[in-house]
């Protein structure tokens, strides 16, 4: 009956017959049941909210030098498109991969060795050589092999420190890396760009801040125990006017995507946290919500791109607010209508859905816009891609409308996977039963009727 397997239940009486009992398992009650400490687990996600903020500084950093690009190799919008494309395949395919060997290995090891070899093909990417574009291409798709190897394990690792409005507000904090990263990133590229005359200097930053990043995982991250806590089981320098100069044409766009990346995670978590006490449905309705409110703001986005700048600001300001939203919710949603063993599966499947119904062609389609163009003229060149990046608002609406079809069902996908009993198991089940004047729990098999 006292096994370390059964969990006894106090009750109020029991609490006042036994107060030393209870003093003495104080210190074991407040060690945490992942096995890991708080203020290690605190410094867990701040390291995996690092390495995120690399993540997409490094999607981001080609974006920011990508005329440089085109202009080097010689090629096109549609070719340069692809660069994005055969990163985005690479690390849709191998998700899966490594969501189930982030089911069952070591994940801190994985993400070590997945980040090592992103870092690795990162620098190498940056001496290809000129007559040899299709070398860039093939190293920006090895890139993804490690971006799959760290975006399917790291939330799952946060979801095995934390629970509940905790987890959110963790998972919110690790999210804002894809803003902030992002926006850091075009600039970085940029600037780094711009300060060494040479664009392939860009893709050396983020490969020397991922190794410092590998240090951090293998002597300070430390493996939770899965699901105990929910218990279950060198540069030259320019002058000062210079740098002013190639801001202005630069730093806008990044400023306001990072802060509306800031701005949109935390709305959103605070909005869905508000509204979940009166209403369980709220993760998917305040997704749903900032989806169809960013569309209309997009679309007047790019209707005013061309002739009034401060309008077209306001709009895409206002867009990716709403648009940002939904990131660190989403994350939860999958996290908990999932048991824990099978989280890194789920998130390798969430990532090849949305990445097959979004990035993994966007960027090579918006290129085609191309086809659009009735002359070569300046002006149709900005009408054709303006007509392709309309899209995005029909997209984000059809978005909006799923995410209204998820609240029909997220109560009960939730309620299964939190009362989810493996088959054959059911006679292990804890049931509650009188013992000398208090309750405690043993499990079926061991009562006798």
């Amino acid at each position: 009956m006292h096994g370390s397997d059964s969990a006894p239940f106090f009750s109020s009486d029991s609490e006042a017959e036994a107060p030393e009992e209870g003093a003495d398992r104080r210190p074991e009650e407040e060690e945490s049941p992942s096995g890991v400490s708080s203020s290690r687990a605190l410094l867990t996600v701040f390291i995996l909210c690092y390495i995120n903020l690399l993540n997409y500084m490094d999607r981001f950093t080609v974006a920011g030098v990508l005329p440089d690009i085109e202009q080097f190799f010689r090629i096109d919008d549609g070719k340069s498109g692809l660069l994005q494309t055969v990163f985005i395949c690479s690390y849709m395919i191998l998700a899966p991969v490594f969501g189930y060997l982030g089911d069952r290995y070591n994940r801190k090891l994985i993400m070590c060795c997945g980040i090592t070899f992103w870092s690795l093909v990162t620098l190498a990417s940056s001496y290809t050589p000129k007559q040899h574009f299709w070398a860039l291409l093939f190293t920006r798709g090895l890139v993804g092999v490690g971006e799959a190897s760290y975006s399917t394990i790291a939330p799952t690792i946060i979801a095995d420190l934390y629970v509940k409005e905790k987890r959110t507000r963790m998972l919110s904090i690790f999210y804002f890396a894809i803003p902030v990263g992002s926006g850091l990133g075009y600039i970085v590229g940029s600037q780094v760009g711009v300060v060494a005359k040479d664009w392939h200097w860009a893709l050396r930053v983020t490969p020397g801040l991922g190794l410092i990043a590998v240090v951090l995982l293998l002597f300070v991250v430390q493996e939770p125990k899965r699901g105990a806590v929910e218990a279950r089981a060198e540069l030259h320098q320019t002058s000062w006017l210079t740098d002013l100069q190639t801001l202005s044409r630069n730093l806008i766009f990044g400023i306001i995507t990072v802060i509306t990346g800031v701005l949109g995670v935390f709305s959103g978590v605070q909005a869905s946290q508000q509204l979940r006490k009166k209403n369980p449905r709220a993760d998917p309705l305040v997704c749903a919500a900032g989806l169809l409110l960013s569309a209309p703001f997009l679309y007047f986005a790019i209707v005013f791109a061309q002739g009034n700048t401060v309008a077209t600001y306001a709009f895409i300001f206002l867009g990716e607010t709403f648009l940002s939203m939904n990131w660190a919710i989403v994350a939860d949603m999958l996290l908990y209508v999932v048991v824990p063993t099978r989280r890194s599966t789920a998130e390798a499947l969430q990532i090849v859905i949305s990445h097959l119904l979004g990035d993994a062609g966007s960027p090579f389609l918006i290129g085609l816009s191309d086809g659009l163009r009735r002359t070569d003229s300046f002006l149709w060149q900005f009408r054709s891609l303006q007509l392709s990046l309309m899209l995005c608002s029909f997209v984000s609406v059809v978005g909006g409308a799923f995410f209204l079809a998820t609240a029909l069902f997220i109560e009960g996908d939730r309620d299964r996977a939190e009362n989810y009993v493996p088959t054959g198991e059911s006679h292990l089940l804890p049931i509650v039963v009188p013992r000398s004047g208090r309750s405690t729990r043993v499990p079926v098999s061991s009562v006798l009727i």
